[in-house]
């Protein structure tokens, strides 16, 4: 049964097309990410299935009585706390817990609290402590109020809420913009273990990767359905163009020859049927329709002059906003021309502080901090599109860095990161999101810096644009520091890996599939808690005996895949580590080269097996704890 069914759907907005008797049925139990161009209507299409905005044609279907669900436009805030946010988005228990409190009837208290216990309204705080821990929320956090928070912080919220309401049809925009790494990892995982129907819109690769099972893709005002995740539909893709590029070369090649033939016998009396009937089949060869490869902008750092190392170093260094009070401390670090370093490490650990103590943002409380005198730093952070006149044109903003240049040398410059004279020349209030983003990008190269400090640099780009950033980051020769919740951004781009946590910043001697590990570790400790504490839930000894007795045995064969899941996790992460303890070893290097190919082929088959085997734990898990709430 379909969940969702678009039916030629056809929207103008402006005299411009948006979507051209577009069809897609979503059937329901699948999970699907909506991609395609910034501006070609993504957003749209949502305001379009929830009723907000009506089409020209065509109609959109949802199945009867579907609960649809989508992140609230306005974060919640005000003095309630974030759990109690979490749990009002629970409408029918809401309702039912105040209706508690002033029934009278018998019968009608009674129908209440059997409602309650059908929809598990008891578990409840539980779930949604569960879901804000996932985000990024401590359990002293969650008690605070949602005031205390910055807006992003309090979109996290409004993104809890509407996964605790667990409706059939899930509509995510962009949910990883406002989360860190850890968060974006937690999420992806969450939404690959979704049991209802989820459309997600994203540019977030890794996770179209893991949390799909097919993309849809918005080009051209049409919608065309591709299986698998990401990686899979850009290979699909790939290859229909390249298909149809080769059928309209036969094409074009076959209409020649058609018209030559004319040409040659059309004067000819005894040809001139002929001719007509070879015209005629002309005039019946539809031209095969384009599927051409849309513009993707293209990124262009200017290389600067190489610089001796070390370009920046510390020892003992201390930082933080009030005296006394650093945020880090015990930094003794260095950088090279050559560094690729991305920052990992949750949010409100110190990544941004770190960021502007090397931006010059920050001084330092304590200890030595030393960059060479000719260093020039390049800082991009989102926020600064806040800080753009709005009603200048990207020129002209250009125009006042570059005092008594010349309008080529202006424009030339825009021109290395898309802008071309017509957007060079539109105002930045009209300027979409990552076209801001593009302009930051220009004015932080102005003066060829030799570190770039980018700081979420991905937010308002899209897929392609994000691979055309990832090219021009490996092709600049100066130093990349990088902070961004794509995993795919940092796994591209960096070779090393700094763990901003407990107060200090250290290299993280491992890879992003390493600090996966650990995070999943974490999320295990945490599940066993739970579970303690629930265990430790004021019951008789009997019931709880019976209860536990009773999710045993009928849980007893998926906790059998848990704990064997568990075990070869544990046995492929010694098996890795053996194997990359022999791959480190200089003797390797020295002997034969089958026998060195052969120990890498070992190291990679055993990380696709953990992976695997990761993925097998977390499902079988899932599974435990979604029968444990259903259930208790």
């Amino acid at each position: 049964m379909h969940m969702l069914h678009i039916n030629e759907l056809t929207y103008r907005i402006g005299g411009r097309i948006l979507f051209n008797q577009a069809s897609i049925a979503l059937p329901a139990g699948h999970k699907a990410g909506l991609v395609g161009r910034n501006g070609t209507g993504k957003t749209t299409l949502f305001k379009i299935i929830m009723g907000e905005v009506h089409a020209d044609g065509g109609s959109v279907n949802i199945r009867k009585l579907a609960r649809i669900g989508t992140v609230a436009q306005e974060a919640p805030s005000g003095a309630i706390s974030l759990v109690n946010a979490v749990l009002a988005a629970d409408k029918e228990r809401a309702q039912l817990l105040d209706e508690a409190e002033t029934a009278t009837s018998p019968e009608r208290i009674s129908n209440i609290h059997t409602r309650l216990a059908d929809i598990d309204a008891h578990s409840a705080p539980a779930r949604a402590g569960a879901i804000l821990s996932g985000l990024g929320f401590s359990e002293e956090a969650q008690a605070r109020s949602c005031s205390g928070f910055s807006g992003g912080w309090r979109m996290r919220v409004a993104l809890a809420a509407v996964l605790f309401s667990k409706p059939d049809l899930l509509l995510l925009d962009e949910p990883t913009n406002h989360l860190d790494l850890e968060a974006t990892l937690w999420l992806e995982n969450y939404l690959a273990n979704w049991r209802g129907t989820l459309l997600v819109i994203s540019h977030d690769r890794t996770l179209l990767n893991t949390s799909v099972d097919q993309i849809i893709h918005l080009q051209e005002a049409k919608l065309i359905r591709y299986t698998g995740g990401y990686d899979r539909f850009e290979k699909t893709r790939a290859e229909r163009l390249a298909n149809e590029a080769k059928m309209r070369t036969k094409q074009i090649a076959a209409q020649r020859h058609i018209q030559s033939f004319v040409d040659r016998f059309r004067a000819q009396a005894n040809k001139a049927k002929q001719a007509q009937s070879r015209l005629k089949m002309l005039a019946r060869m539809q031209p095969i329709a384009s599927m051409m490869e849309e513009r993707t902008v293209a990124f262009d750092f200017p290389n600067p002059e190489a610089l001796p190392p070390p370009v920046i170093s510390m020892e003992e260094t201390e930082v933080g906003y009030e005296e006394g009070n650093p945020i880090l401390s015990g930094l003794d670090l260095r950088i090279d021309m050559d560094d690729r370093i991305g920052l990992i490490g949750a949010n409100g650990n110190g990544k941004s502080t770190l960021i502007k103590l090397l931006s010059e943002r920050l001084k330092p409380m304590t200890g030595k901090l030393r960059k060479s005198s000719k260093l020039r730093i390049g800082y991009f952070a989102q926020h600064q599109t806040d800080e753009l006149s709005v009603s200048s044109t990207a020129y002209e903003i250009m125009a006042r860095r570059l005092l008594d240049q010349p309008e080529s040398k202006i424009r030339g410059h825009l021109g290395h990161f898309g802008f071309g004279s017509d957007k060079a020349d539109t105002l930045v209030a009209d300027l979409s999101g990552g076209e801001k983003a593009r302009l930051l990008f220009a004015l932080m190269c102005l003066d060829k810096p030799h570190v770039l400090l980018l700081d979420e640099p991905t937010n308002h780009l899209d897929v392609d644009s994000r691979e055309s950033l990832v090219h021009a980051l490996n092709d600049f020769r100066g130093a990349v520091i990088l902070v961004s919740h794509d995993p795919h951004l940092i796994e591209m781009v960096c070779d090393r890996l700094w763990l901003v946590d407990g107060g200090s910043c250290e290299t993280w001697e491992g890879d992003l599939d390493e600090y996966r590990t650990l995070l999943l570790d974490k999320q295990r400790s945490n599940a066993r808690s739970q579970r303690s504490l629930t265990e430790k839930t004021p019951k008789s000894r009997k019931q709880a005996r019976q209860e536990r007795a009773a999710t045993r045995a009928k849980t007893a064969n998926i906790r059998k895949v848990a704990q064997e899941a568990e075990k070869l996790v544990e046995k492929l992460e010694q098996k890795k580590a053996d194997l990359e303890a022999r791959l480190a070893l200089p003797e390797v290097y020295e002997g034969p080269t089958q026998a060195l190919k052969e120990l890498q082929l070992k190291v990679g088959d055993v990380k696709f097996n953990l992976a695997e085997a990761e993925d097998a734990w977390l499902k079988a898990q899932a599974e435990i704890e979604n029968f444990k709430t259903d259930h208790s």
